[in-house]
């Protein structure tokens, strides 16, 4: 395919592929057409019977992951496909393997989020909106628990005494409406329930979804749904799912949604696809089930983890990695000039104006990512991702800056270039895998205190004098531990915009504190979420939603989407 200069949108890119058929991209996998559960001519999922433990410890894991981004976002979903494009092009049998997108983002600020330029993944309108209907089944599971929830409470026969004042768990649909944050459900008359207050998060920060990313298999997945805590009784007995006997049928809406999903590159390379939560909110990455099958089917695999390294990567590395076993031999950090700028103090109208003094203020940011991911055992390869404005000068500062960190920064054209813009970063992250220089170490131990285990993400990751606890979160914290669940990872729920708990603070922040509010606790996906700051679990649209700029023709060919 012919590489142009950015004339068209990412649609229009997709759009103009020569998408091949899903069969030829599992031929490359070594897979037949009988091995594919096939979606239509372009869409599969690979059933959980092709997984190969002993090729997933000896292939090559590469994690993606960025500074503290712009709302816009840095581009680690284009550099994480470039740079599968890239590796294969070097000879190096590769997967991509990444997130499924949100309605919420794409009809609210993002508009897509399936790479961008000459690094996408396809079909692209598909994989953006309903794709294999995965939100769908977790949707649909976590309302089903609901619904036997206050089905229960209003049963006279069968009713486990749940206190309606306790209960924990809320609904979900995956978009983006502020209105259904909190509610009052049961009006009405005694025939629709009985009243109480609940609410609406988005579907990525269910803990559905949290459990489908963290299961390792469909018995380990029933087991987990099974130990979702809903709640307490008046006599003040905890009250799981499993009490509900919700987990089978929980686990049948998600009998399709756990196999991954195969879909291809622009270059018709194999890209994997599965799972969603955000990182901000919940733990940010795909599902150990994709990852591990990207593993067992090729000799590298890709992936990335949401917003900036604090976040996404922090996660990855202390509570999927920890969990499953996946070990990575190597680290991407996503830069960008623009970033750059944002941290050393430019205005969104001046992300695109040329200016070294913001390089040099602003790469504090990169420098503090760096610091973090070699506490992690990894010495990252920068990928300074592409954009028109970028000068010489500010990325030769980059490069050097990051020299003196001892990193290599490598610029990244995937999204002008596609693969041929990223050969160059692709044999930097080969030479940093067979150099054997980085050495996968958790932050923290899993048994350590709770109180402890936040202290540390706090001061090491974030930079934080100290931590200070709400009474309500002390409290909270003190009944996790008689639940029994202090030995759970921590999922901190932060903002990304900034390295603190306060999205104003931009650069390296100094002297703060973070506060954690409340406590919520996935004890199916197995961890504790600390809330910080102001952190909300279903989002708003922004004043001029991106869904005000898509069109469908009569002939389906859909615009707007990027």
């Amino acid at each position: 395919m012919e590489k142009k200069t950015h004339n068209f949108s990412d649609i229009e890119i997709a759009q103009s592929a020569e998408i091949k058929h899903i069969n030829e991209i599992a031929s490359k996998l070594a897979l037949s057409s009988d091995d594919l559960e096939h979606y239509g001519k372009h869409k599969a999922k690979l059933p959980l019977s092709l997984l190969d433990q002993s090729k997933i410890d000896n292939n090559n894991l590469i994690l993606v992951t960025a500074m503290t981004p712009t709302p816009a976002g840095e581009g680690k979903t284009t550099t994480s496909i470039g740079l599968s494009e890239g590796l294969n092009r070097i000879g190096k049998k590769t997967t991509v393997v990444l997130r499924e997108p949100s309605l919420g983002p794409v009809f609210g600020i993002k508009g897509g989020a399936a790479g961008g330029g000459y690094a996408q993944v396809i079909p692209m309108e598909d994989i953006n909106l309903h794709f294999t209907g995965d939100f769908s089944a977790v949707e649909k599971a976590n309302n089903l628990l609901s619904a036997l929830i206050d089905n229960n409470i209003q049963s006279k026969t069968r009713n486990l005494n749940i206190d309606p004042r306790t209960i924990a768990w809320k609904r979900v649909m995956d978009m983006n409406d502020r209105s259904l944050r909190d509610i009052t459900i049961g009006l009405g008359g005694t025939a629709n329930g009985i009243p109480r207050q609940d609410g609406f998060n988005i579907t990525p920060a269910s803990e559905v979804m949290a459990i489908l990313c963290m299961a390792e298999s469909f018995t380990d997945l029933k087991k987990r749904l099974g130990n979702i805590f809903i709640g307490y009784t008046f006599d003040k007995q905890p009250v799981y799912a499993r009490d509900l006997k919700a987990e089978n049928a929980m686990a049948i809406l998600l009998k399709d949604a756990i196999k991954p999903n195969l879909v291809q590159t622009l270059e018709g390379n194999p890209a994997i696809i599965h799972g969603g939560p955000f990182a901000n909110i919940a733990q940010g990455t795909n599902t150990v089930i994709a990852t591990k099958m990207g593993l067992s089917l090729s000799d590298y695999v890709v992936t990335e983890a949401g917003f900036g390294a604090d976040l996404g990567a922090e996660k990855f590395f202390d509570i999927k990695c920890a969990s499953s076993g996946l070990k990575p031999k190597a680290v991407v950090l996503v830069a960008t000039i623009r970033a750059l700028r944002h941290h050393g103090g430019a205005k969104k109208e001046e992300y695109n104006t040329p200016s070294v003094d913001r390089i040099n203020t602003g790469f504090p940011n990169l420098a503090k990512h760096i610091e973090n991911l070699q506490k992690f055992g990894f010495n990252p390869v920068v990928a300074i991702n592409a954009f028109p404005s970028d000068t010489d000068e500010e990325i030769e500062l980059v490069k050097k800056k990051c020299s003196e960190k001892g990193v290599h920064a490598v610029v990244a054209n995937g999204w002008a270039s596609g693969g041929e813009g990223m050969t160059d970063l692709a044999e930097a992250v080969i030479d940093t895998i067979e150099s054997y220089q980085n050495n996968f170490q958790p932050l923290y131990e899993w048994d350590s205190p709770i109180k402890e285990k936040i202290e540390v993400i706090a001061r090491e990751i974030y930079g934080a004098d100290h931590v200070e606890f709400t009474k309500k979160a002390t409290l909270q914290m003190k009944r996790i531990e008689r639940l029994g669940f202090a030995d759970l990872p921590i999922c901190m729920a932060k903002t990304q915009k900034s390295l603190s708990d306060n999205e104003s603070l931009h650069g390296r922040p100094e002297g703060f504190s973070v506060n954690v509010r409340e406590f919520e606790y996935a004890t199916g996906a197995g961890f504790i979420i600390p809330i910080l700051g102001q952190m909300m679990r279903m989002p708003g649209l922004p004043a001029t939603p991106a869904s005000e700029g898509m069109t469908i023709d009569d002939d389906g060919v859909i615009s707007g989407l990027s």
